[in-house]
């Protein structure tokens, strides 16, 4: 074959002829792929004083297709050739392609289609879910990543994902900690796995938290589990706490008829000011006394509300500056974290494992690009909060 000369016209028309073909493109990239790197060989060989050792088959993509190539080998075995680098590049991008489509909501059976109609062939779902190796080791790595020793302010918080255990699917609780940065942006500092909330847990939390370099925070703003105050000042004494006034009112609006709903409300919205710059706690606590009076009298449960000095960690937002306050007195920020978890997971049904949840969850905690913005008006308050000067 060597021997042959053909003219550029012959091998025009050959290649064309092979193009038209079904599959000939692919068939021609192959032949190109191969030709490059057994001239590469050649060229090692001859600078390196080496052997050909013959070949290995590796596959890759290409075209639309799954190419099967034959890469060259040294006898040495350090022969690599350079467009196996290109290669690898292209194959990694599919991948962080693959779990994108993941990420986003689709199923690994979906996933699979899409590749399909991209590549050619469809791929099963556990095919699919053996490209996202990369994805785990990355999530894997940033929720034990070491972290900055002073957070002004952390918002804690648990959501319920259907996750299978074994041959068992249950609600199972997914704890996350968000933290205001000295600098005003925003990081998840934690996702941890129990299969219930308790406050007991969210000590073992605090306490990892500490280990992985978080020394101080000023605020915590909670949900209104028992005693969790309890396990932030086990951990932080330091801190001050406060109990997220969205669940409070949710918890007293259960407690009334549909027709005094309203007017129960607009009660709560008049105890629960946040605009008033010379308000305090001490006043919210006698507007949540009067509040408490006024309708326990028909609902006794809201009574005893009144009578639980635990209630006053409610007001501890009117004791910072009152341009922060709607910021600080509910856990809404981290709150719309858990519906981007809910929306990402509510596709798939029950997660298969603890495992794959905290994939998801990792994956949409680490690429919210909101989070690298500077929160406004938070530095109005620099007697409670060390904020970093801008430069």
């Amino acid at each position: 074959m060597k021997n042959l000369n053909f003219t550029q016209g012959q091998i025009n028309e050959i290649l064309v002829e092979i193009s038209e073909k079904e599959e000939g493109l692919d068939l021609l990239l192959k032949h190109a792929l191969d030709a490059l790197m057994r001239g590469e060989r050649e060229e090692y060989n001859a600078s390196m004083h080496d052997a050909s050792n013959g070949y290995r088959p590796r596959k890759t993509y290409g075209h639309g297709k799954m190419l099967e190539l034959r890469v060259p080998r040294a006898r040495n075995g350090s022969f690599y050739p350079l467009i196996l680098g290109l290669l690898r590049d292209q194959e990694e991008e599919a991948r962080k392609v693959a779990f994108t489509l993941y990420g986003a909501g689709m199923t690994t059976e979906q996933v699979g289609e899409v590749f399909g109609d991209l590549y050619g062939k469809e791929y099963s779902p556990s095919q699919v879910s053996r490209m996202f190796d990369y994805a785990r080791k990355d999530v894997a790595e940033w929720l034990l990543r070491p972290l900055e020793s002073y957070y002004p302010v952390l918002y804690i918080d648990a959501t319920f994902i259907p996750t299978r255990r074994e041959d068992h699917v249950s609600k199972e609780a997914y704890y996350t900690i968000l933290g205001v940065r000295a600098d005003r942006t925003r990081e998840v500092l934690a996702i941890v796995n129990f299969p219930t909330e308790s406050a007991s847990a969210w000590v073992d939390i605090f306490t990892e938290l500490r280990n992985r370099g978080v020394e101080s925070t000023n605020l915590v703003v909670s949900d209104s589990l028992t005693a969790v105050e309890d396990s932030v000042w086990r951990v932080y004494p330091e801190a001050e706490v406060q109990l997220c006034v969205v669940h409070l009112e949710r918890n007293v609006q259960k407690r009334v008829k549909p027709a005094d709903k309203e007017a129960v409300g607009e009660d709560f919205r008049e105890v629960f000011r946040t605009d008033d710059r010379f308000d305090d706690p001490a006043q919210g606590w006698e507007r949540w006394q009067w509040f408490t009076e006024k309708w326990g009298k028909k609902y006794p449960s809201i009574k005893s509300m009144g009578e639980n000095a635990r209630y006053k960690l409610h007001f501890t937002y009117l004791g910072f500056d009152y341009r922060i306050r709607p910021m600080i007195y509910t856990t809404n920020w981290i709150e719309r974290l858990n519906k981007d978890y809910k929306r990402t997971t509510r596709m798939r049904g029950a997660l298969p494992n603890p495992e794959a949840t905290m994939l998801l969850l990792g994956h949409v905690a680490m690429t919210r690009k909101a989070y690298l913005r500077k929160v406004p008006k938070l530095n109005h308050e620099t007697r409670k909060f060390a904020w970093q000067e801008e430069g």
